[in-house]
């Protein structure tokens, strides 16, 4: 559900979270990232850092430097401004307002390799799913994502865009440590992990590309709002992408805009 106004939520003495609805949802979303973006074109006196999620913005403050109500009023006045001085731009307004996502510069192509040597999890999920391996990776593949947030560990990209027919629950228990640059799902999304960690999500691909890297600037790969899909590839091109992304390079690449 889509909220008409944003929720204003206290978290603790210092933090303020701004909420555009109550569900994983694309234009919710885009509301979100928009109010992001205005904060960092124009922070006001006070305001530390801001983190996006799904279907809220998390904005810090120093409560010496400005009060609750001040913030929240000012965000207000974000929201109306932005509406209004873009009500001769039609993508912005419908971007800031009605929350439909923009991305002008093209969608990610991300290299995947769903072979069950590297893709740990994946008969089991197809078992699941009542499906084959080779028709959960097709189907998988075959979809468009949006890149939604950040969050748990640096680098977890999760994803929304998971086809109905691959929506599975997560495990009740978690499993052992993921390997690097893992593609799970799990719970109707879909996740791109950086680092080992349990979870309990499926893996059923992985990506020789680094999404999150300190040697880069910024040191993330993918923004959130961002549009990607994966490329299907076998063993042998894995590890050969693995190893030139080791080396620093980047080996997903963009899609040109339309």
């Amino acid at each position: 559900m889509r909220y008409d106004r944003p929720r204003f939520l206290d978290q603790g003495e210092a933090a303020l979270t701004v909420e555009f609805g109550d569900a994983v949802d694309a234009k919710v979303n885009a509301r979100v990232l928009a109010l992001d973006a205005a904060l960092r074109r124009e922070t006001p006196p006070g305001v530390t850092e801001t983190t996006p999620t799904y279907r809220s913005l998390l904005i810090h403050y120093e409560p010496l430097e400005i009060s609750r109500a001040a913030l929240a009023e000012w965000v207000e006045s974000v929201i109306a401004s932005e509406a209004k001085q873009s009500r001769s731009d039609a993508a912005a307004l419908d971007c800031f307002v009605a929350g439909a996502p923009r991305n002008d510069g093209g969608g990610w192509i991300i290299p995947c390799c769903y072979d069950p040597a590297v893709a740990e999890d994946i008969a089991e999920a197809a078992s699941l799913l009542g499906l084959s391996a080779r028709a959960l990776s097709k189907t998988h593949a075959g979809a468009e994502y949006r890149a939604y947030m950040y969050g748990f560990a640096p680098g977890w990209c999760y994803l929304g865009g998971l086809p109905e027919s691959l929506a599975i629950p997560r495990r009740l228990a978690p499993r052992g440590p993921t390997p690097e640059g893992a593609v799970l799902i799990g719970g109707g999304l879909s996740l791109i992990a950086t680092n080992p960690m349990p979870t309990g999500w499926y893996v059923v691909g992985r990506t020789p590309e680094r999404l999150f890297s300190l040697e880069r600037d910024p040191p993330f790969l993918i923004a959130p709002g961002d549009a990607l899909r994966f490329e299907p590839i076998d063993a042998a091109t894995f590890a050969s992408l693995d190893a030139r992304a080791a080396q620093g390079e980047i080996v997903a690449r963009r899609e040109a805009p339309l």
